[in-house]
């Protein structure tokens, strides 16, 4: 039986409280289990509204209960989730300043690298441990600048054993993950051929969005995003193209990806239970967490100001840097995601095992789980892999958990994904 470890508020720096969420398992059996570090993105949600409770986590909420959650990476690895910038769920500064101004990436990682400092200092006997860190989305951000200051610390004393890194449908190069979505839209029917015209000659998706977060939209690029936006309708969870919003209800964890969506939202089935748990007083006290600065626990900040042109910052660089370091990566796509589509990110990949002269090691090839193929796959040098999960979503523990476990269990072990069945 999986068991909680413990809910605790960690000091992040003079003015930081951050919360983390981690669930160990209770069966060892064999060498001792890694410790997962997984961060979702936004930037500004919840890793625990959003991955601990809606994807992989061993809970998910229903009506006033907890319901098991079967293909649980706890099954796998001692999970640790947590909340980040300060202002993200449960987190909070004590310095009302630190919401004055803009939370930017580099101010991210060194809090991220100061909690996981702290975090294994008062649990001392994962230090040892093999640590990965995952996330998905802007966690494209997170997760390799985070890995890129453990590296560099780990020059002046050794304190983390990290042994991989994987990204699930992550921002990686703005103009090309944005890009991407024109052919996917166009690709799986959402757009008619003039309006893919104009998506890809007029205004491109990564002009739009850098328009917008300047204040500087000019009328071109919203007329035709309003095109795109009228074909794809709003009855269309971009997060997941093929499932009734209701039920795929992905989670708003994205306020930068899609600056609309916010307004049109309608898939809140799963959002709803969500915050309708968290905000309860007795589940609070139970998990000592407290509300600060804000009325009520959200999926996505209402309080954190994200510095949003962070996302012109490419970080399919960083992720080179952590590949010559000997750091081996995943990067998953779940095919039904047009926000954040599989086509920009094997794209990627390919030119940048291209610039790192990787070679191919596992030629591109389906991989199944049970008896179904589970997705496609493709291997650079033993250290650089490129996967994705058929079906799923942008979160593609929420839509495809069995899959989404197969995969992170041979990330774990560092083989490659069952080519058989």
């Amino acid at each position: 039986m999986n068991t909680l470890l413990a809910w605790k508020t960690m000091a992040m720096a003079a003015t930081l409280i951050q919360l983390c969420f981690s669930m160990k398992i209770s069966k060892l059996p064999g060498q001792p289990q890694p410790l997962v570090l997984w961060l979702n993105g936004g930037p500004g949600c919840s890793s625990v509204g959003v991955g601990a409770f809606s994807e992989n986590g061993p809970f998910r909420p229903s009506g006033q209960m907890l319901v098991r959650n079967e293909y649980s990476w706890n099954k796998e690895a001692n999970m640790l989730y947590l909340e980040t910038p300060a202002g993200v769920g449960f987190s909070y500064s004590t310095d009302s300043s630190y919401y004055a101004g803009r939370v930017n990436d580099k101010m991210t990682a060194r809090d991220n690298l100061v909690f996981l400092r702290r975090w294994l200092a008062k649990f001392p006997q994962y230090k040892t441990r093999d640590l990965y860190i995952t996330g998905e989305s802007y966690a494209g951000h997170y997760v390799p600048q985070l890995a890129q200051l453990m590296v560099q610390f780990n020059k002046k004393e050794k304190v983390f054993n990290l042994k991989g890194i994987a990204l699930g449908n992550p921002v990686l190069e703005f103009a090309t993950d944005f890009n991407s979505r024109a052919e996917y839209f166009w690709s799986h029917g959402l757009i008619s051929d003039p309006t893919y015209n104009l998506f890809t000659s007029t205004c491109n998706y990564s002009r739009y969005v850098s328009e917008y977060y300047r204040g500087m939209l000019s009328s071109v690029c919203a007329s035709v995003m309003n095109q795109v936006t009228r074909e794809t309708s709003r009855f269309v969870d971009k997060y997941d193209v093929t499932l009734d919003v209701c039920i795929s209800s992905v989670l708003s964890q994205s306020l930068a990806l899609t600056p609309q969506k916010m307004t049109e939202r309608v898939d809140v089935c799963v959002e709803d239970e969500t915050v309708n748990y968290l905000n309860r007083r007795d589940v609070q006290d139970a998990l000592h967490a407290e509300l600060n600065g804000v009325t009520e626990w959200t999926v996505c900040s209402s309080v954190l100001e994200y510095e949003l042109l962070n996302l012109e910052t490419p970080t399919i660089s960083v992720v080179g840097s952590l590949i010559k370091s000997g750091i081996p990566v995943l990067v998953y796509s779940g095919d039904q995601d047009s926000v954040i589509p599989l086509t920009g990110s094997r794209t990627l990949i390919q030119k940048l095992a291209k610039e790192l002269g990787l070679n191919t090691t596992v030629p591109y090839r389906v991989w199944f789980e049970g008896q179904q193929v589970g997705g496609w796959t493709q291997v650079y040098g033993d250290i650089l892999s490129f996967a994705t999960i058929r079906g799923a979503s942008h979160e593609a523990p929420f839509s495809q958990p069995e899959r989404s476990l197969v995969l992170f269990q041979a990330f774990l072990q560092g083989r490659p994904l069952p080519e058989t069945f």
